[in-house]
């Protein structure tokens, strides 16, 4: 009867405001992730990121990230790293931490995000001179 009414949407919206931490932290979130969502904490990555799962939602909104708190607004997705990035994309249904046969060699190299767009963005350096001059005005 309670589904019929739609009272389960309402048990539903105070689950994830008390799963969030209160009114006001969901609001945060809201503000910060543009959706309000609950679900079992799976995993946190070195850099602070945590994922989620929650498999009532639909298949592919059902595991997500919440990027740490140390981004503040300006977080996208090159930054989670490769092992979660499989996760996340149901390459695999075992976490990193959870997944024996995951292999971890010395050559790898370290994850690290786009850096396009700041001062640590990869500028090549070109030996070949410019095919076309800007216009300097005449003094």
């Amino acid at each position: 009867m309670a589904k019929y009414l739609g009272l389960d949407k309402v048990a539903n919206l105070w689950k994830s405001i008390k799963t969030n931490g209160g009114i006001r932290n969901s609001l945060y979130t809201l503000y910060r992730v543009d959706e309000l969502k609950y679900g079992d904490l799976v995993g946190e990555d070195k850099f602070g990121n945590k994922y989620y799962e929650n498999n009532s939602y639909f298949f592919s909104s059902n595991r997500w990230v919440i990027y740490s708190e140390r981004y503040g607004m300006d977080y996208d997705g090159s930054q989670v790293p490769a092992e979660w990035f499989g996760w996340l994309h149901y390459k695999t249904d075992l976490p990193p931490h959870r997944d024996p046969n995951r292999p971890k060699y010395k050559w790898m190299a370290e994850h690290k995000p786009n850096m396009s767009g700041t001062n640590a963005a990869y500028m090549p350096y070109s030996t070949t001179p410019p095919k076309i001059e800007p216009w300097k005005p005449p003094q």
